[in-house]
């Protein structure tokens, strides 16, 4: 068992560096997709190029140009963007094993869903990202890929069925880190097996002296696109996993198609605007209204109460009744608390203390989302609250004794 606060500081340490990561893939991504749509075609550019653009930023002026397939002869120094894609890719592998597998009991297991050993949680998910890829790219490279609207229909299906897949399997915040990891593993595995590598075919017959062949440009270039699209999903997913109104829900494997949905045609208007085309605003509004629906069904398929009225502001001043009290301080206080006694928990998470009434008034709303609402917490009730006790805080929170 590692010391409590070392483990609290690797777990930050991973997730720093994945966010770095991560906003330097995202970064470079979106530009380049934007440079690729906002080129334009002049007289007297060299042969073979498609078109340039002229961009200004910190005080210089840059002049750029795309070869269709590549340039006569290449020169001496060539920057490959595919670090930034490892590096996020990795560094999130890491902090998925460091988060959901070795704290597979906390954050991964609901017994409730699947009674499984952390080593088999860690397998299905592991195995899952590598399942997932290898049906990913199935698809793309069947005959599906030579259509892209088919293509993205099939994959979206496939989204949306290992997110339902998912939740036979995980707690409701897991299943959704799981679907956002397989799309992840997709998009970082695309630059390592199809975009770098055909990039490097290119540069081969170039130094070869033979005319590289144009489709393994389209190919990486389908890929790239796909990376475009998914990507505001995925963040998403990632980040939703602090929020349990969404992954918690019934519903969940339906609230992902729609944000993939909201996600993509998200991207589909700026790609529009950077091209130059006429402005797709219709897309706004499926955006609205798919994530206006996602909110409804988060809400209609909550585990908790449904008649669990908000804290009146009496309330949040009020001390809880004898049963709401002690309900928490057995089943939560092991956590939140100013010396948790929960192993490899140090500091009480997010800061939240619940051992005095005190405590326990302040954060009524949080308790009412995470403990009423939904089911959130205790993670996995793996401190076996009961309907009873949640019905007592509920009864508390909502003025009643």
């Amino acid at each position: 068992m590692i010391e409590p606060h070392l483990s609290e500081w690797i777990g930050q340490l991973l997730r720093w560096v994945h966010a770095i990561a991560a906003i330097a893939w995202i970064g470079s991504s979106f530009y380049f997709i934007h440079l690729d749509l906002s080129l334009k075609k002049r007289e007297g550019l060299p042969a073979g190029v498609g078109g340039e653009a002229w961009q200004v930023h910190g005080g210089g002026f840059y002049r750029m140009q795309k070869y269709l397939v590549a340039p006569p002869e290449l020169p001496k120094e060539l920057t490959w963007f595919k670090w930034e894609a490892y590096a996020t890719w990795i560094s999130g592998f890491f902090l998925l094993v460091w988060v959901y597998y070795l704290h597979a009991e906390l954050y991964t297991i609901d017994p409730a869903v699947a009674a499984l050993e952390p080593w088999q949680a860690a397998a299905i998910g592991i195995s899952a990202l590598v399942l997932g890829w290898i049906v990913y790219d199935r698809l793309c490279k069947s005959p599906l890929g030579d259509n892209d609207a088919a293509l993205g229909v099939a994959v979206f299906a496939f989204i949306v069925a290992a997110a339902w897949g998912f939740t036979f399997i995980f707690n409701g915040r897991a299943a959704f880190l799981h679907t956002g990891a397989m799309i992840a593993t997709w998009m970082s595995a695309s630059v390592a097996m199809v975009i770098i590598p055909n990039q490097k075919k290119v540069v081969a017959d170039l130094l070869a002296g033979r005319t590289p062949d144009p489709a393994l440009g389209q190919e990486a270039k389908q890929r790239s696109a796909h990376n475009n699209y998914l990507t505001l999903p995925v963040l998403f997913l990632m980040l939703s996993t602090h929020y349990p109104l969404a992954w918690s829900s019934r519903w969940s494997w339906a609230i992902v198609g729609l944000i993939v949905i909201a996600g993509a045609v998200v991207r589909h208007f700026y790609n529009a605007r950077h091209a130059g085309r006429r402005s797709p605003w219709w897309t706004w509004g499926v955006a609205a209204a798919c994530t206006g629906l996602a909110i409804w069904l988060s809400i209609a398929g909550k585990p908790g109460e449904a008649s669990a009225a908000a804290p009146a502001e009496s309330t949040l001043a009020a001390a809880p009744s004898q049963d709401a009290l002690l309900a928490i301080q057995s089943r939560c206080s092991m956590c939140h608390a100013r010396e948790p006694s929960w192993p490899g928990i140090a500091i009480a998470p997010k800061g939240v203390r619940l051992e005095t009434p005190r405590d326990l008034a302040r954060h009524a709303r949080e308790i009412r989302l995470q403990a009423v609402l939904t089911h959130a917490m205790p993670p996995n009730n793996i401190t076996a609250m009961s309907p009873e006790e949640r019905h007592a805080v509920a009864a508390w929170l909502s003025g009643t004794r």
